[in-house]
């Protein structure tokens, strides 16, 4: 592999680990059209949509794994929303990691516009008094956040995401968790998600070991340090930052079908 190919997956990996650790998201929903396109475009051989996917299963796991790191303290995890929608999420990216094989490229794409576009819509849902609750007293209902990461998980699976992209609009508009809650929560669930996306793509021989260890590196590195940030922002603007990074993922997934 080209050294300068290995700085632009570093640097890919770095930015959006950085985010990940910010935003309590694994990070492919930045990572996935980084990778897809930014090589290219800097003359390098593009990568499929299937590699990467799989680079960026194999990526979110090491940095949400930086991201819990750096949230462990201060009551922000909580860990029966952590066991009921992680449990759910495992089972439907394995489901969908899995089932991707089976998928032509298109497919693989279509579902990442879906579920961008349907994150998208959440995030720009007013979320009045969220962070006006005390995180000890914080309750959901139990039954609907399992079914949602149930469905979240399968089309993550698919796209080799963790799904948090979506999660948070959910964890935040739907079950009306506190917004740092949210964020240290999504990153423990991202984490398990991304065991089932991981060994569904490596199983089916979807992943560029090389690419996805440059990744890793710069996860490791990046994470922790957008988890310390994320602590230190306002939580609108968090919302803020992350809706428009969504949206303009949205726009850009789509523009490539027409």
């Amino acid at each position: 592999m080209e050294f300068g190919l290995i700085i632009t997956i570093f640097l890919i990996g770095f930015a959006g680990s950085y985010v990940s650790g910010m935003l309590g998201i694994g990070g492919s929903i930045i990572k996935y059209p980084m990778l897809l396109y930014i090589p290219p475009l800097v003359g390098f051989t593009a990568f499929t949509s299937h590699e990467v996917s799989g680079i960026s299963a194999v990526q979110v796991f090491f940095a949400t794994i930086g991201g819990v790191w750096a949230y462990r303290k201060g009551g922000y995890l909580n860990k029966s929303l952590i066991l009921y929608m992680g449990v759910s999420i495992l089972i439907g990216s394995f489901i969908g990691g899995y089932g991707s094989t089976f998928m032509p490229e298109s497919g693989i794409n279509l579902v990442y516009g879906v579920l961008a576009l349907i994150a998208t819509i959440m995030m720009f849902i007013p979320k009045k008094g969220l962070d006006d609750q005390v995180l000890e007293e914080v309750d959901f209902n139990r039954t609907l956040a399992s079914s949602l990461a149930l469905i979240v998980g399968v089309g993550a699976g698919i796209v080799g995401a963790a799904g948090a992209f979506l999660l948070v609009p959910i964890m935040l508009v739907v079950l009306k968790i506190p917004t740092r809650m949210t964020i240290a929560s999504s990153l423990a669930i991202t984490l398990i998600s991304s065991i089932g996306a991981t060994i569904g793509k490596v199983t089916t021989g979807q992943v560029e070991y090389f690419p996805a260890a440059v990744m890793v590196v710069a996860s490791l590195l990046a994470a922790p340090l957008g988890a310390m940030a994320g602590k230190k922002i306002n939580t609108r603007v968090l919302q803020t930052i992350l809706a428009v990074l969504i949206l303009g993922t949205t726009i850009k997934v789509w523009m490539d079908f027409f």
